[in-house]
């Protein structure tokens, strides 16, 4: 009997190990999509420069979240012998996988906000400090319980703070750091507010908007991390919510193919937090408010001479971050249908917790990269199209 229970937990090992890094594999797959939404955005000039952007910040996001920031997170050292490694199928091997592809998607987003003008190698250093140390700092707190800040809101408010796939501890954190670099970068030249530079190439965004959408439901369904946690409610309300921000994209962004598609990922940034405990018409509701949220704000945005956010990622991740917490507090409530063990209180201090670490995480490395080496592109190289470096990679023999 005892060999039949080591087998059955054996089997049920390895099932949990392939299943998370099935998920670690879609959200890989999703900087495909943020890479390919960057490019269809920004000038054709720049293309290039969005596309090696994206792939180097990833792999130096990798070196800096395994050699630090999952260690800070939860204090997991892989230095150890490989035996101790492979212990159980090697799950925590792979558990590392997918939470990496969290924590990488955080430069990702900011990225966007930041594309046309900063510099390549300071942009990835900040990246490569905002992975190690900025981000998990928050992760741990949130998602491992450190420094006590859950079991105090548990005790004084009936529950943690719920966020079930990221909308604040992954989207929030990505979003508000971006608002920071956008800001001390400054607008591109010959930007003048109210009138946009238009998307480079639709099929891209297209494109780039898809992937991600498709890749969420790994980044949703698969947080559960085990077999056991796995619950259809998390796919059907990501599902619902993705519906809901297209269709309110649609209206009130009138038809306008960039707010289409960026829609879905407002509606899906949301329903992170609380995709779990939510009825689906809830859900629905909370896409169909974060697609609005996204137009209005990033209409707005356009008329700024100070806030230049290239594919909007403060409004999408930042602000429907902010609102799918929330919001988490509000539909998961079993007066609207939810599944309740979460408490509106908990949400936003939590969420007002996560935005002033990104803040002032954000300030502290970005401005001390801008002081002593530059984020910003100088005015010739911002002509040209990228950082020299990236643009000569880029070129071909004729164009030199």
């Amino acid at each position: 009997m005892d060999n039949i229970s080591q087998a059955i937990g054996a089997v049920a090992q390895s099932a949990d190990t392939l299943f998370i890094l099935l998920g670690a594999i879609m959200v890989l797959a999703m900087h495909a999509g943020f890479a390919f939404l960057e490019v269809g955005t920004v000038r054709h000039k720049n293309q290039v420069n969005a596309l090696v952007k994206i792939m180097a910040d990833f792999a130096l996001a990798t070196v800096a979240y395994f050699v630090i920031g999952y260690q800070i997170a939860y204090g997991q050292n892989f230095f150890v012998s490989a035996d101790t490694l492979v212990q159980n199928h090697g799950y925590e091997l792979v558990k590392f996988f997918f939470l990496l592809t969290f924590a990488a998607a955080i430069p990702a987003i900011v990225s966007g906000g930041i594309a046309e003008r900063s510099k390549f190698k300071p942009f990835l250093f900040s990246s490569a400090l905002i992975v190690a140390f900025v981000y998990p700092f928050f992760e741990g707190v949130i998602w491992n319980g450190n420094f006590g800040f859950q079991a105090w809101l548990e005790n004084q408010f009936g529950a943690q703070f719920h966020d079930f796939a990221g909308s604040v501890v992954v989207h929030g954190m990505g979003g508000w750091l971006a608002l920071v670099a956008i800001y001390l970068l400054g607008s591109r030249r010959g930007r003048k507010p109210g009138i946009a530079f238009a998307p480079s190439n639709i099929p891209f965004l297209a494109l780039g908007a898809w992937v991600l959408t498709v890749g969420w439901f790994g980044f949703n369904v698969m947080s559960a991390q085990t077999l056991d946690g796995v619950n259809g409610l998390v796919a059907v309300n990501s599902l619902m919510a993705m519906v809901g921000g297209t269709l309110v994209a649609l209206i009130v962004g009138r038809s306008d193919p960039g707010f289409i598609h960026n829609g879905p990922l407002a509606g899906l940034v949301a329903v992170c937090a609380g995709s779990d405990i939510m009825h689906p018409v809830g859900a629905f509701v909370v896409g169909g408010i974060a697609g609005a949220l996204f137009v209005w704000v990033f209409t707005k945005l356009q008329r700024s001479t100070k806030i230049d956010d290239v594919l909007g990622v403060w409004p999408l991740h930042g602000l429907c971050g902010v609102w799918g917490a929330i919001a988490a507090g509000i539909f998961g409530s079993p007066l609207l249908g939810g599944l309740g063990g979460v408490s509106l209180i908990s949400q936003i201090i939590g969420t007002v917790a996560g935005v002033i670490v990104a803040i002032v995480g954000g300030f502290i490395v970005y401005g001390i990269i801008n002081k002593l080496f530059g984020l910003r592109l100088s005015q010739e190289d911002e002509f040209i199209g990228a950082d020299l470096a990236i643009h000569k990679i880029g070129s071909t023999s004729a164009d030199k």
